[in-house]
């Protein structure tokens, strides 16, 4: 055993170099314990491997055989650098040094404690009095503390630097796409990941980086062989535990979700993260006691996230605390203004609190796009109304009933155009006061310098997807469907996510490329199969193509997801099932949409539809002439009203109606609405 020790020993000093410890201490470090030091070579050699829990639990051995030896004490505080704990660590180099470490040795250690307990200005000290010898870890330590102090520019060049002296350094590759991903630049955080994990497949930081990176680009299901890389190594490793089980959750995939999250929480007793994924989970099974219990376990500690705070003011809301969960959502806001669902969620609780003006000023932003839903819609009528602005009411309520799709869309804006100006000219590097001049110059119809602006701002920001969105979203408003396309591929191959996905099916449809968008969309699915909006797209898709039995299953996994009070998904579910010839299945869905909403026009023309499908002209009149008068400009609706009247025997209606439907250049079904013409005489 001696022996082996020795020989193990030598064979692992070059990593405890790296790892920012020696293995030649004086003799105070020392241990004589043949037990204590083979436990020690095992865990350099673990955590040299990646298998950080494992190294941990060596270190600890070796610590139980010689509590005096100092050294053993600074190893297991790397340990506990590399899982990410910076109490543990600073407690064990304390130890270390009363114990005989030679602390000249541990000063990059110490400052990487304190980075990751969050003290930026004490890590930077303490990495500056690193010993020449570990200056790459200091650098390192310095790179990622002046990034927490929002100075990234400095620290990837000084990362640059480093790598140019020690292109090797896979832990410095990894640390400068972190920085980077945070940044913004998701095309080069991506090449740097990979770099980092192509120098060393034990490094887990990598590995769990790289699974997030390619969740953004590629999807969820892409994403998953990242994070069960690094568990391979570690199986406990708390980091890729926690966004494996988000990305299982986002899959639906709810029982690995929740076996991953019991192992982080083995791993890490009490993780807040643990414990939030967990909260989500009862939510989301509408166990919202067990949710509130999970949540409260967490102690505040990620309170001020955004995913705490969206998951806390529901909970706050459902339990009737509304001031909370209003405060709650209006911070969200107040760090994601483009959080659609936070918007929906305050402006429904601020006109229950009876404040309509401030219900208004949140859920503006979104009423003003172009694919706005029909609920923030009906949010916006009901605050005018409030108001007693009924003629912005009646506006808005005619478009919940028949909300029309004008592609995706950015925020609109109020602001005008020489505000926004002004605000880019006095903050030039601001890029969100640049884009958000670009929406004022779209907005002013001045399409032509604002895509000027914005092909200036994807050049210089070739790796942020947001730049080449915006120069999609100008091409858009140009009518320039195809180049729209190509711009939002670009955006696509950076980050591949629902709002990206949704502007490149938008435009390739709108280029007349629907086989090329169908690819696009089912390239999606197949990552992303719960995402609400691409199976509603397909849904719509498969009744268009008049895959009936398709379209049915798409719209029953839809209704399983998002419950059957959706009067939209009720009215398709009506059109499928009248396609499949399964009337009686159609009158049921038909007649629950139109009890939802009987003032929307689609639920309307829905349930008539079906009752002429069944044989019932009359009845089916009756409801078809009401969605005419709800939605007049709705050929589609005219057309069914027509075939009504024919049945009827009403030939000068039914003409009337076909003449009416024909007007409309985007009438689908005109050539046999021209053959009934012909036949009514």
């Amino acid at each position: 055993m001696k022996t082996f020790a020795k020989t193990a020993l030598a064979g692992t000093a070059a990593f405890a170099a790296i790892a920012g410890v020696t293995l030649t201490l004086v003799a105070p470090a020392r241990a004589d314990n043949a037990a204590a030091k083979q436990d020690l070579v095992l865990s350099l050699g673990l955590l040299k491997d990646g298998n950080f829990n494992a190294a941990r639990s060596y270190a600890q051995k070796a610590i139980q055989a010689d509590p005096k030896w100092g050294l053993a004490h600074a190893v297991l505080a790397r340990t506990f650098l590399a899982l990410g704990d910076g109490v543990g660590a600073e407690s064990e180099l304390g130890r270390a040094a009363a114990n005989g470490f030679d602390m000249t040795r541990g000063h990059q250690l110490l400052a990487d404690a304190w980075l990751i307990q969050g003290d930026a200005k004490r890590a930077l000290a303490e990495a500056d009095k690193a010993d020449p010898r570990f200056g790459g870890y200091a650098t390192r330590v310095t790179a990622k503390a002046l990034a927490l102090q929002g100075k990234s520019p400095e620290a990837i060049a000084l990362l640059g630097e480093l790598l140019d002296a020690d292109p090797s350094n896979s832990y410095a590759w990894s640390d400068l796409a972190r920085i980077r991903y945070n940044a913004g630049d998701i095309a080069g955080a991506s090449s740097n990941a990979q770099r980092a994990v192509a120098l060393d497949r034990a490094n887990l930081q990598a590995l769990t980086l790289r699974g997030e990176l390619v969740r953004e680009q590629f999807g969820l299901a892409a994403a998953v062989p990242w994070f069960e890389a690094a568990l391979r190594r570690d199986a406990y490793f708390h980091a890729a535990l926690i966004e494996y089980a988000a990305t299982l959750g986002d899959m639906g995939r709810y029982t690995d979700m929740l076996a991953a999250t019991r192992r982080a929480l083995a791993a890490r007793p009490g993780s807040p993260q643990a414990l939030y994924l967990q909260a989500v989970l009862a939510a989301r099974a509408q166990n919202y006691d067990l949710a509130r219990a999970l949540m409260q376990r967490t102690g505040g500690a990620i309170d001020d996230l955004p995913g705490a705070l969206l998951l806390g003011g529901t909970l706050d809301y459902q339990a009737g605390s509304y001031e909370q969960a209003i405060g709650k959502w209006r911070e969200l806001i107040g760090r994601q203004p483009m959080n659609i669902t936070a918007r929906r969620l305050l402006g429904a609780a601020l006109l229950r609190s009876g404040d309509a003006k401030g219900a208004l000023d949140v859920l503006r932003p979104v009423a003003l796009r172009g694919d706005a839903d029909s609920y923030t819609l009906a949010l916006v009528g009901r605050a005018f109304e409030a108001n007693g602005e009924r003629d912005w009411a009646a506006k808005y309520l005619d478009r919940s009933a028949w909300p029309t799709t004008d592609g995706t869309a950015p925020f609109g804006t109020d602001d005008g155009l020489a505000v926004l100006a002004s605000a880019a000219s006095n903050d030039p590097g601001n890029p969100v006061a640049a884009v958000g001049m670009i929406r004022g110059l779209i907005d002013a119809g001045q399409s032509g310098d604002a895509l000027d602006r914005a092909k200036a701002l994807a050049a210089a920001n070739p790796g942020a997807p947001a730049a080449h969105l915006l120069v999609g979203d100008t091409l858009m408003t140009m009518g320039r469907f195809g180049e729209a396309a190509d711009s939002y591929r670009r955006a696509a191959d950076i980050k591949f996510d629902e709002a990206t996905m949704l502007r490149v099916v938008d435009a390739l449809d709108h280029a007349g490329r629907r086989p090329e968008a169908s690819s696009v969309l089912a390239l999606f699915l197949g990552q992303h199969p719960e995402n609400v909006a691409a199976l509603r797209i397909a849904a719509h898709w498969q009744i268009a193509a008049r895959d009936w039995d398709g379209a049915i299953g798409t719209l029953e996994d839809l209704r399983s997801r998002v419950g059957s009070r959706d009067a939209g998904l009720l009215a398709e579910l009506t059109y499928a099932n009248i396609g499949a010839e399964d009337f009686d299945d159609a009158l049921g869905y038909g007649a629950a949409a139109y009890e939802i909403a009987p003032m929307s026009p689609a639920a309307t023309d829905a349930y008539g539809w079906a009752f002429y499908a069944a044989g019932d002209a009359d009845k089916a009149k009756d409801l078809l002439e009401k969605a005419v008068l709800l939605a007049p400009g709705q050929a589609g609706i005219r057309w069914h009203l027509a075939q009504a009247y024919a049945d009827l025997g009403r030939n000068a209606d039914a003409k009337g109606q076909i003449a009416l439907a024909l007007g409309d250049p985007a009438f689908a079904d005109r050539a046999p609405a021209q053959a009934l013409l012909k036949t009514l005489g």
